[in-house]
């Protein structure tokens, strides 16, 4: 074999180790739907305390509201790296889900999505909604979770945190409250029930555990 058939040999090997490498890097962070039943509501208890944060020229005072504690079923993530003030303080959101929700994830395809810092769903069939107690009971019964890591052990287990991963996570719900200069103000707020919609319905999750249960 000449020297020039040996690179391109190599060349291709490169190659084609590359896209195998990128296939299954994908295939990981996408991860699989499954359901899970008997995954109870989250634990939500008074909590008092607060730490500061610094992103985007502004220092937050960030007030824990709640003690969270939430067993849930991964449904969707996405990832933030972007400039915005949210995207540097949480670098990624998880769509959760327990109960009705979590089990009938497999029997229903609800098409989770993420994008914006919002999370949807879209099913094949109304009536499929029916199992799950329908609109309400989605709303009642999953979350999209705006996640600060505590510190960069668990900004790396977040990071490897995909869908159809059973996880326990533990923390406080918070409010951000930013200052920046030219008396700039920046406020970020949690949303504090699991039966609110729309704007603002999202959790602040400051995580401070992450655990994998299965």
């Amino acid at each position: 074999m000449t020297k020039k058939k040996t690179v391109s040999t190599i060349c291709v090997i490169v190659i084609v180790s590359v896209l195998i490498g990128v296939i299954i890097f994908f295939w990981y962070r996408n991860g699989t739907r499954r359901a899970i039943r008997d995954i109870d509501d989250p634990i939500q208890e008074p909590a008092e305390g607060s730490v500061i944060l610094e992103a985007g020229g502004y220092r937050f005072n960030t007030t824990f509201l709640y003690s969270y504690d939430i067993e849930a079923l991964v449904v969707h993530t996405k990832d933030y790296y972007g400039f915005s003030v949210e995207d540097q303080l949480s670098h990624k959101d998880l769509a959760l889900a327990w109960g009705a929700v979590a089990e009938y994830n497999e029997y229903i395809d609800f098409h989770w999505d993420q994008g914006g810092r919002w999370y949807s769903y879209m099913v094949d069939s109304r009536k499929e909604l029916d199992n799950v107690g329908g609109i309400k009971g989605i709303s009642q019964h999953s979350s999209n979770n705006h996640i600060i890591a505590a510190n960069g052990d668990i900004e790396m287990k977040v990071w490897s945190i995909r869908r159809g991963d059973h996880v326990r996570l533990k923390g406080y719900l918070v409010n951000l409250d930013g200052n920046g200069d030219g008396g700039k103000t920046y406020h970020w707020h949690s949303s504090t029930t699991r039966n609110d919609t729309g704007n603002h319905s999202c959790e602040v999750f400051y995580v401070t555990e992450v655990n994998w249960l299965d």
